[in-house]
């Protein structure tokens, strides 16, 4: 009889379930408070966990950063589900690009945590990202296919710019309001003019 080669993954017990979602809210906190360098160690503590049973789930820095990412971008990704269906294809690019901005900022130094690795494929963060420039590549086809927006623009120089805009509201301090203008400003020259 042929050995498995593959495992089933098991679920986690309840314990290290709370410990994982314990250590995924204090990260959250940390990274609102002290930006996404703030030390582990500190993350640890304010989970009420040793270090080892953070490195044990999160090996990395960048795996944590990942993990907390992913919670967050699910509401984003649902909310732009709901943007696609009712609203017309530039309008919704734009807005689009508005609020992908806006959750990039979200933590001090985001934007350059996640610009670091753009040429890696195998980068955790990387790929905790892949969902949000698949998405943007879906408004921007839909903004394509009704003329809004011309042939040659494509989604990834489209994400990076947006990375960037994320970066200097992050620095400059940008309530919502400023973010918004700054970014319509930014991405203005994808949209072909006089189309509607």
């Amino acid at each position: 009889m042929a050995a498995r080669t593959t495992e089933a993954v098991r679920p986690l017990r309840a314990d290290a379930r709370r410990n994982r979602d314990a250590i995924l809210r204090a990260a959250r906190e940390a990274f609102e408070d002290e930006g996404v360098f703030t030390s582990l160690d500190g993350v640890a503590a304010r989970a009420g966990v040793g270090n080892a049973t953070l490195y044990r789930n999160f090996p990395t820095r960048d795996d944590l950063l990942s993990a907390v990412i992913e919670t967050s971008t699910a509401e984003v990704l649902a909310e732009a589900d709901e943007l696609a269906r009712t609203t017309a294809p530039r309008e919704a690019l734009s807005e689009w690009l508005v609020r992908l901005a806006w959750l990039l900022r979200t933590w001090h130094d985001l934007p350059s945590c996640l610009a670091g690795p753009r040429d890696d494929d195998t980068a955790t963060v990387q790929t905790t990202c892949n969902p949000l420039l698949a998405r943007t590549a879906t408004f921007l086809d839909a903004a394509q296919a009704s003329g809004d927006v011309g042939p040659d623009v494509e989604a990834e120089p489209v994400f990076e710019l947006v990375l960037a805009l994320a970066w200097a509201t992050d620095r400059f301090h940008h309530d919502e309001a400023t973010a918004r203008g700054r970014v319509a400003v930014a991405t203005a020259g994808l949209f072909t003019p006089g189309a509607s």
